[in-house]
């Protein structure tokens, strides 16, 4: 509670540092006339691109699910990535939004299991498709990045290695069972010498079970390729389309001189940068790497507004939107407890064993 606490304290600081700059910047002196004044069809273009991200995101989620034989509805599917989205915004380092979409999974008949894999997989495809678009732009246009960004390569480049890392350790985790299984039993054994939990021997039993299933499941991906490729693709659409808000919010202040490569290869940078944060939505780094990253493409002054309009599209949006789906959800539960079960298909007679396997 006092974390959740923190975190909104911290959320609502820093957005009252963005509505602050961007309000008093001595050179826009009509900012309210400015905001009326964007152009309103690139605006539609930042909440498309917006669409894209998450609706591509949860169509991924969708996909591995049914692929894995325990499929999921369009509306479920949808309702746990915005769970996701927005727990993972509310609480440092993105710790909350994962558990909760593997607990709200369980609850539409998916074993713990295989929504741990799905989720998991769709975080290597995500972080696969990120380091290598990022990779891409950075490479077109290095010549515009150690002359304009020279003095914050080192974030790049701190930001860039720990994205990248994160792709091995992925797979290690995912394929080395015996260092999972290792690990796990530690920390099984340590909470029971401590009392903390109960009957720790049946706990490993029951998790080595759900393990085999985890690694069932990422082995069968592995053996069809055309489903991994399929996730790589649905994870690339929907990072581009977070990628193209800042592109979409550079025309809607009508500024020009910027090819739009550049200004993607500058989202990927900034977002890379920023990602590793330990804050709430990475937030104080995503705000002040926006005004060092774009602070040379917005002119005249707009940069703080040009901040306030991407914040919205990367990060309040999805607060609200999840937020809304959260609360509607915990209202639907409370008065109709059985519903979510009925909801989807009805759960296999083990739902521990093996799914078939589906090319």
């Amino acid at each position: 509670m006092k974390r959740n606490l923190f975190s909104i304290l911290f959320i609502v600081f820093t957005f009252g540092i963005i509505i602050v700059l961007a309000f008093s910047n001595s050179e826009l002196t009509n900012a309210w006339g400015v905001l009326f004044t964007l152009d309103f069809r690139w605006v539609l273009c930042a909440l498309l691109g917006w669409a894209v991200y998450a609706g591509f995101d949860m169509l991924s989620l969708f996909y591995f699910l049914n692929r894995q034989k325990h499929p999921i509805s369009i509306r479920s599917a949808l309702y746990v990535t915005f769970i996701g989205f927005y727990y993972s915004n509310i609480t440092p380092s993105a710790s909350g939004g994962q558990p909760l979409q593997v607990y709200y999974l369980s609850k539409r008949n998916v074993p713990v299991p295989i929504g741990t894999s799905a989720i998991s997989i769709k975080f290597f495809a995500q972080q696969m498709m990120l380091v290598l678009l990022a990779t891409t732009f950075w490479l077109v246009n290095k010549d515009f990045v150690n002359t304009q960004l020279g003095g914050v390569k080192w974030a790049i480049y701190i930001g860039y290695a720990i994205n990248f890392c994160s792709i091995p350790l992925i797979l290690l985790a995912a394929l080395h069972r015996p260092m999972v299984q290792a690990i796990i039993g530690f920390f099984v054994r340590l909470g029971g010498k401590m009392k903390l939990l109960k009957h720790p021997d049946e706990r490993m039993v029951r998790i080595n079970a759900g393990l085999d299933v985890y690694h069932a499941s990422i082995l069968r991906l592995a053996s069809h390729p055309k489903q991994l490729i399929g996730m790589l693709a649905l994870a690339g659409i929907s990072i581009m389309g977070l990628m193209s808000v800042p592109l979409s919010v550079y025309h809607a202040f009508r500024m020009t001189g910027t090819p739009w490569h550049t200004v993607i290869a500058v989202s990927f940078l900034l977002f890379l940068s920023a990602s590793y944060t330990p804050l709430p939505g990475a937030s104080g780094a995503q705000e002040g790497g926006f005004l060092v990253f774009f602070g040379s493409m917005f002119t005249k002054g707009t940069i703080g507004l040009a901040l306030l309009v991407w914040r919205f599209f990367t990060y309040y949006l999805f607060l609200i939107v999840g937020g809304l789906l959260s609360i509607i959800g915990q209202f639907h539960a409370k008065h109709n407890p059985s519903n979510v079960q009925k909801t989807e298909a009805a759960p296999a007679e083990n739902p521990v064993a093996e799914p078939s396997e589906s090319p």
